[in-house]
C-alpha cells in the first residue's frame, strides 16, 4: 500500500478452533509433513500466517480487501471480524467464491459486504450474458476472470448489467495496460510498481 496499491488480496481459511487466517496454499509444514490449516489450531500455526484480525490491526481499514473464501464456513467469521474492525472494513470487503449460487444464498445476510463470482468463461455454460443477468438478479457485485479471458466486449456486457469486472494474474505491465484498455474495474497483480505505472499511463 505504501507503493500505491489501493487494495490487498489473499486466501482465507478456517482453523480447527475457528480463526480466519490468511494463506495461499492452506497447508503448513510441520516436521516433515504438510498439514492442512483446517486441522490445526491458530496457536500451532507458524508466525508468518496472520489472522484477519492481525491484518486489520497492522494495516487499518482504509483499503479494499479481496478474500478468496476457501472454506464456505469461514465466511461468517470473516464478516464478523470485518464488522468488529469498524471503519470502512465491511463496505470495502470483497468475498470471492467460484459458486455464484452459494454467493446468492449469502446476499441477504451479508448486505453490507461485496460478493464476487470468481470463475472461468468455460464455467458459464449458458454463456456470459446469461451469467451477467443471473449475477445482477442475485445482487452479486462483480465477476473475476483470468486476465487473458477478458475482452472489451465482455467488460461492456457485464457493465451493461451493472456487474463490475476484475482481472487476476496480470503480472506484466503490458497485461495490466491491456486490461485497462478493455475497461476493467480492478486488477490483481503481484507487482505493485507495474500496476501503478500502468495506471499512471492509462
Amino acid at each position: 500500500m505504501r507503493l500505491g496499491a489501493t487494495g490487498l488480496e489473499s486466501d482465507v481459511w478456517l482453523t480447527a478452533d475457528g480463526a480466519a487466517v490468511l494463506d495461499h496454499d492452506g497447508k503448513v509444514k510441520v516436521g516433515l509433513r504438510n498439514r492442512p490449516i483446517a486441522s490445526m489450531v491458530r496457536a500451532a500455526l507458524p508466525a508468518h500466517v496472520p489472522t484477519l484480525e492481525d491484518l486489520y490491526a497492522t494495516c487499518g481499514t482504509d483499503f479494499e480487501l479481496s478474500l478468496d473464501v476457501k472454506d464456505p464456513q469461514v465466511a461468517a467469521t470473516v464478516v464478523a471480524v470485518a464488522r468488529a474492525a469498524g471503519g470502512d472494513a465491511p463496505r470495502r470487503l470483497w468475498l470471492c467464491h467460484p459458486d455464484w449460487e452459494l454467493l446468492k444464498g449469502w446476499r441477504e445476510a451479508l448486505a453490507d459486504i461485496h460478493l464476487v463470482d470468481s470463475t472461468k468463461l468455460r464455467m458459464m455454460r449458458q454463456g456470459p450474458e446469461r451469467r451477467a443477468a443471473q449475477l445482477a438478479a442475485a445482487g452479486i457485485d462483480a465477476v473475476n476472470l483470468f486476465h487473458e479471458e477478458w475482452s472489451g466486449g465482455l467488460t461492456t456486457l457485464f457493465h451493461r448489467f451493472g456487474v463490475l469486472t476484475f482481472g487476476w494474474g496480470a503480472q506484466h505491465e503490458r497485461e495490466i495496460r491491456n486490461l485497462l484498455k478493455k475497461g476493467i474495474d480492478g486488477v490483481f497483480s503481484d507487482h505493485v510498481d507495474r500496476m501503478v505505472d500502468a495506471f499512471g499511463l492509462a
